[in-house]
């Protein structure tokens, strides 16, 4: 099945790439819907509003059914078919319909006119603008051959896709039902496994948490593979907050591909940045020569990679878009639309203004599985998702810059909105605000004006400046009007950019809920989702979804945790002494074993006070390379930092802060890592790679203005609030860390915990279960803990 616009869409494309066409279709969408049912109800009783409309085509290996609704269907010697579109231009410079417009207006009348043998039908284009309600209209006269004729062509271009995805649909659950699981089932794996599928089936959601090693990326993507064999789904969607887990999805089906002969389409979807073949994107015909004529070559390129490759890898998308010259990021999201399973981040599922508008477009459930991988991190995500803020001083530049243009169309808006939050501003301390709608009426003016500017305007040298700003605008209107109780507005000066107006979504269950009733199922699995009823709570879970806890497969014998009593990091507590004492503890650490240990830090801050304490009381004693985690690391700096925990690299550092020494073969190695950070998770570092993290305090973020405006809507709502607000998400970040030491069966190490706040029943109550063991100490103590631990793990590998 498709619908009418998507066949005219995908069959019916040409021409430029050219981002200097602004894209406004979110904030229009609703603008749009009243404008089509103020012009319908102007209409007489012979008009016809919204009538669906669909056609089946009957071939040898499937069904197609195209279908959709028609705007106006108007009754009478000559029927016709109306096509109703809002837009912000300008209609005086309307020359011609839009021409996917005209077709789509055109299959509609195709439709009925087979439909109702007709010998001729007439289509019209009616254009409104959204601003002055202005109309224009395009109309056309076909006879039945001609609309029949035009009709067939479409269908047959279309054809060449769908009998391709006819047999290779056939081939590929083919392939599936001989598979088999791909290694010997660890410890309550197959339980796991068999709870995956019977969500798959009961069309549910699963919350999982699942302990590092247990395998989950197997144990959640078999079960779904076999799912689509078995036609319970049609597509799967892997979605990560971080490149590096896409990759384990992506290995883990070529491993399949390899040793079990499936047949599979998988594509990862790269940043646009990352993809690009310019040094720096920028998506116009004047600027990249893959822009100009895209359109007139994609379905060319799309055909060739299709029906020559299964794996449609960053790589492997650049090779083909080069090969047909088109543009490698647009390429891979068009390929998406053939693959049997896209690995993405979270934002093109999740994020109204990113999401894959060629599957959610439409808001209608389909044959999906949503696996989501280390969900605890879509939590913090669908906040900032849902979230938008306008600011005094982005208003201002924009001013400032554009006085260069002398008089401008939207001058007198954007002063108006400068005005307003200029009399909002207030230095002294945050304000909830309870209504902004003279702000609103504002922003929502200044949009249209700069719209209808952009429209008539592509050359100005101030253009990108504007358009930044009207993508800033848009995104607070779409989530202005999604403002319902789990939301509070306030205003605020932020630290780095001034005076602020920020609508915060405190609880995105709603938002995220209604995502992943898109799919047919959806999984949320992490090594960290404690308490289960809190991420359940505030991901969109019901009280008929599933929950499950894998079992650890590791021997507790092999991990030593200690608790350190006599520690604390209680912001009144921060000083030299207890510097000192985290230091001591961090050498005796890296003195017990040879080997590479990270510590983790609450801050940067906090992280060089202890560094300082460290180097002046141990730096000549110890026998370690130091590194230390800098502030907004490029990801070469990241890898690089990384590469010193593999066994015996000697890979020259570059801009990562470090101790003066040389590094050999069998030098320890300590890392100064932020809690939180990029290495507090979503590092595989694996047997010696890392035989010891040093977690420093709760992970309780800091106290801010917007976690106190969450504690005090979580108390609203019934709940306790600092423990949504601040404990929940900083023991995620404690146990994350933790989990850095144990990542595969064979790996043994230590995990301490310094501060003594994890001795309260609060923070004990969060340990996994696999946890139970856990060492008390002060500093006087640790160095023997330490020593029988290392001890008996040499005596049992001998």
């Amino acid at each position: 099945m498709v619908s009418v616009r998507e066949l005219v869409e995908f069959v019916l494309r040409e021409g430029d790439i050219d981002n200097r066409t602004h894209i406004n279709a979110e904030t229009a969408m609703q603008a749009g819907g009243r404008i089509h049912r103020m012009i319908q109800k102007k209409q007489g009783p012979s008009y016809h509003a919204e009538v669906p409309l669909s056609y089946t085509i009957h071939s040898r290996k499937y069904d197609l059914t195209i279908e959709g609704r028609a705007d106006g269907i108007v009754e009478g010697d000559i029927v016709l078919i109306d096509e109703i579109k809002g837009t912000y231009k300008n209609l005086e410079h309307l020359d011609d319909p839009v021409a996917v417009h005209l077709a789509q207006a055109k299959v509609y009348a195709a439709i009925y006119l087979i439909t109702h043998e007709l010998n001729k039908i007439s289509v019209r284009l009616s254009y409104c603008n959204l601003d002055t309600e202005k109309m224009k209209y395009f109309e056309y006269l076909f006879t039945s051959s001609q609309i029949t004729s035009w009709f067939d062509d479409v269908i047959a271009k279309y054809q060449k896709f769908t009998d391709f995805a006819a047999d290779w649909r056939k081939e590929r659950n083919s392939s599936i039902k001989s598979l088999s699981f791909p290694f010997p089932y660890r410890k309550g794996q197959k339980e796991l496994a068999a709870g995956v599928y019977r969500t798959i089936v009961h069309g549910k959601k699963l919350f999982l948490e699942a302990p590092t090693g247990t395998g989950k990326t197997i144990t959640t993507l078999f079960p779904s593979i076999v799912a689509i064999g078995q036609e319970k789904a049609e597509k799967i969607f892997y979605l990560t907050a971080k490149t590096i887990t896409g990759q384990v999805a992506a290995d883990t089906v070529k491993l399949l591909r390899i040793h079990q002969n499936l047949r599979l389409k998988t594509i990862t979807l790269t940043a646009k940045d990352k993809i690009c073949f310019l040094e720096k994107s920028n998506c116009n015909p004047e600027s990249c020569e893959y822009a100009k004529g895209h359109f007139n070559r994609i379905n060319e390129a799309l055909y060739d990679l299709l029906t020559h490759e299964d794996d449609f890898s960053r790589d492997t998308i650049r090779y083909y878009a080069q090969k047909h010259k088109v543009c490698p990021f647009e390429f891979s999201l068009d390929m998406s639309l053939f693959a049997d399973m896209v690995v993405c981040d979270y934002n093109y599922v999740f994020d109204p203004f990113v999401y894959l508008k060629r599957f959610f477009a439409e808001g209608k459930k389909d044959q999906y599985i949503f696996l989501i991988d280390e969900a605890h991190n879509l939590l913090d995500r669908g906040q900032n998702i849902y979230s938008s803020e306008l600011y005094l001083e982005d208003a201002q530049n924009l001013k400032d810059i554009t006085s260069s243009l002398g008089s401008f169309p939207f001058k007198a808006h954007l002063t108006r909105l400068c005005n307003l939050l200029d009399e909002m501003y207030d230095d002294n301390k945050p304000k909830i605000l309870f209504s902004i709608e003279p702000l609103t009426d504002a922003v929502q003016r200044l949009y249209s004006a700069i719209s209808s500017y952009l429209d008539e305007n592509r050359q100005d040298t101030c253009r990108d400046d504007i358009l930044d700003y009207y993508f800033k605008l848009s995104k607070f209107l779409v989530i202005y009007d999604m403002i319902d109780e789990h939301y509070r507005i306030y205003q605020e000066v932020d630290e780095q950019k001034g005076f602020r107006v920020r609508v915060l979504c405190a609880d995105p269950s709603s938002g995220l809920g209604a995502c992943m009733q898109k799919a047919v199922s959806t999984i949320l699995f992490s090594a960290t989702f404690l308490p289960i009823q809190y991420y359940k709570k505030l991901l969109g879970g019901t009280d008929e979804d599933f929950e499950m806890y894998a079992t650890s497969v590791f021997d507790p014998e092999k991990r030593e945790l200690i608790l350190a009593k006599d520690v604390t990091t209680r912001y009144v507590d921060r000083g030299p002494v207890q510097y000192s004492k985290i230091a001591e503890y961090i050498h005796l650490m890296v003195n017990s074993k040879k080997g590479n240990y990270m510590a983790f830090f609450p801050s940067h801050a906090f992280l060089e006070n202890v560094y300082e304490m460290y180097m002046s009381k141990y730096a000549g004693e110890d026998d370690v390379e130091i590194l230390i985690q800098g502030e907004g690391m490029s990801d070469e700096e990241r890898e690089e930092f990384l590469a010193r925990f593999s066994e015996g690299n000697s890979l020259e550092l570059s801009n990562i802060i470090q101790m003066d020494v040389e590094y050999v073969d069998n030098t320890s190695v300590l890392g100064f890592c932020v809690l939180g950070g990029i290495f507090g998770e979503g590092i595989d570092l694996k047997k010696d790679s890392l035989i010891g993290s040093i977690i420093v305090g709760c992970g309780i973020p800091l106290v801010c203005n917007e976690r106190e405006i969450l504690r005090h809507y979580f108390d609203d709502m019934g709940q306790d609030g600092f423990s949504y607000a601040y404990r929940y998400p900083g023991m995620n970040k404690v146990l994350q860390a933790a989990g850095r030491v144990i990542r595969t069966k064979e790996d043994e190490g230590v995990v301490a915990l310094l501060d003594n706040r994890f001795l309260q029943w609060e923070y004990k109550s969060l340990f996994p279960r696999e946890w139970n063991k856990i060492d008390v100490v002060s500093s006087d103590m640790v160095e023997r803990r330490l020593e029988d631990f290392w001890n008996k793990r040499n005596n049992s590998s001998d």
